[in-house]
């Protein structure tokens, strides 16, 4: 992959956690595998708008489905997704320790 290729892709990632309820579906995943219900629940949101939120998500790779029966399952992708939402709070309360 070349690095405009890369950068394009990385780019599209963030695009897609540039919306609060898709950031918010994507920190809640942070403790472990959520169902589409309880994603809708956290998200307070009409089935609909969560499954376009979710499939935004999940076309960035950013989470990835499991089905159990006739329930769906997502799990967060991103293992560096906590470090970097920290690293961002620290900025916004003004913490930063990058020199």
């Amino acid at each position: 992959m070349s690095d405009n290729e890369l950068i394009q892709k990385q780019a599209e990632i963030f695009k897609a956690l540039g919306h609060p309820s898709r950031l918010l579906i994507a920190k809640s995943l942070e403790a472990g595998e959520l169902c589409v219900c309880d994603l809708q629940k956290i998200v307070k949101s009409d089935i609909s708008t969560v499954s376009k939120h979710l499939s935004i998500l999940k076309q960035a790779k950013i989470i990835t489905p499991r089905r159990e029966g006739t329930n769906i399952y997502y799990r967060l992708n991103i293992c560096c997704l906590p470090t970097f939402l920290n690293c961002t709070k620290d900025i916004l309360a003004d913490k930063s320790n990058c020199s």
